[in-house]
Order: structure tokens, then C-alpha cells, then sequence
């Protein structure tokens, strides 16, 4: 666990020198107090903890419908993958924050989530579910029929969600770029160590999962106002307007 804790540190050098990095902790965290950054810090905690319930969801999901073995074997797989994906684009979110027109279109992605969680909250039909994985039972989705369909499903959907929680972080937090490195060695935490429990209270206590879907929207909202209207990376830069 403390490796993987290292790795997410390493990645949010992509957002300065170790004493830049300190820095912006240390001030986002010494003005917690104040609207603005206790208002992020509190989007990117319930951004992690929902998507990385719904992670494991649906990596249970998509794996019970094989044996016992294999199917401990693909979830194994989807957590892992999850794990290095968040490190990898933790690596290069502030270049990916630098793209014209990355944030707009994280927006609509993190729209997309949102829809996809709500279904997965009204399924229209049920799902057997990975006995390792508390909550998938519900989630409507359909489980792959073989060892190398469910890996590949899994290995899908975790470059999706990765993608998705890493720009959600940044999306809320964009200003604070301390609570924003925080959020990401967050994300991989609650990924490594806490996403099958996260996932029992989720299915447990419903109205968390309909809070984080609400922060998920206004943050997708946020993100395209942002990044349509933004001097520098804003879609609108491109018409020249």
C-alpha cells in the first residue's frame, strides 16, 4: 500500500517540484475554512469514494458470470488496472488540463457517467453478481461468458473510469492544486484498500450514491461551462472568440 501511496505522490509531480507540491498543500489546506476550497476539497472525497464504489460494481458485475477461480482472478485484474491507470493519468493530468478543448469534452464524459450511474441505480434487470463484490448484484450489468470477454470488459471500463475520476479531481479542484493532489493520491487509495467496502455502504445507504451523482453533474457542468469559455483551453479559442 505504501508503494502504491509513493507512485500516486510521483505522479502529482507532474504538478510541480516536491517543494511546489508542499506548498500548494499546505495552502489549500491551511485556508480549508473557506468556501471555495472546503467546497472542493468536499466534491473531490465524494467524487473518489462514489467512483471508486461504482469501480468495483461493476468490476463484479462484469466477472460473475464465471467460476469461482477465475472469476477472483479478473477481479484481481480489474483492481489492479484501475490502480495503475489512475497513476498513469494522475502522471500527465496537468498537460491533459493544457489541451484546448480536453476540459469541455471532460464534461460531457463525466455527463455520460452520471447517466450510466443512474441506471446502475434503476436497473431494468438484474445481475448475479460476484460474490467478492458487495452491491453488483443490482447493477444491471450483463457478466461477460468468458475469462478473456471479462477481462477485456473490465480492462475497457477501468480505462474509462480512470480517465472519468482523474478529471472529475481536476475538474472540481482545478484552483486548488493542492486539494487536487491530495484528491488524486486519494482516488488510489480508496482504489487500492477501501473500493469493495465503499461499494457494501453504497448499496447499503443509496442516497450516497444520488449525493455523488449530484457533485458528478455540477462538476460536468462546471467543466463545460469551463472549458468552453476558458482564455486557454476553452473550445471557443478555437473560432477565435
Amino acid at each position: 500500500m505504501f508503494e502504491i501511496l509513493a507512485l500516486s505522490a510521483a505522479a502529482a509531480a507532474s504538478l510541480g517540484s516536491p517543494a511546489d507540491i508542499w506548498a500548494s498543500i499546505v495552502h489549500d489546506f491551511s485556508n480549508i475554512g473557506s468556501p471555495a476550497a472546503l467546497a472542493a476539497f468536499t466534491q473531490v472525497l465524494l467524487i473518489d469514494i462514489v467512483l471508486a464504489g461504482d469501480n468495483a460494481i461493476v468490476v463484479g458485475a462484469l466477472a460473475a458470470g464465471l467460476p469461482p477461480q477465475q472469476r477472483q482472478r479478473v477481479i484481481m485484474i480489474g483492481i489492479l488496472a484501475a490502480l495503475v491507470l489512475r497513476i498513469g493519468f494522475a502522471l500527465v493530468v496537468s498537460w491533459l488540463l493544457g489541451i484546448i478543448g480536453l476540459i469541455f469534452a471532460g464534461g460531457l464524459l463525466l455527463l455520460w457517467v452520471a447517466w450510466k450511474m443512474y441506471r446502475e441505480l434503476h436497473p431494468a434487470n438484474g445481475s448475479p453478481g460476484s460474490p467478492e463484490v458487495h452491491g453488483d448484484e443490482h447493477s444491471g450489468i450483463r457478466p461477460a461468458k468468458s475469462f478473456a470477454g471479462a477481462a477485456w470488459a473490465v480492462a475497457l471500463a477501468d480505462v474509462s473510469m480512470s480517465l472519468d475520476n482523474v478529471l472529475a479531481v481536476a475538474g472540481a479542484a482545478r484552483a486548488h492544486p493542492g486539494i487536487l493532489i491530495i484528491g488524486l493520491i486519494l482516488s488510489v487509495a480508496l482504489m487500492g484498500v477501501a473500493a469493495n467496502l465503499i461499494a457494501k455502504y453504497i448499496e447499503r445507504y443509496r442516497w450516497i450514491a444520488y449525493v455523488g451523482l449530484v457533485v458528478i453533474v455540477y462538476v460536468a457542468g462546471k467543466m463545460i461551462y469551463d472549458g468552453l469559455v476558458d482564455p486557454n483551453v476553452g473550445v471557443l479559442k478555437l473560432f477565435g472568440a
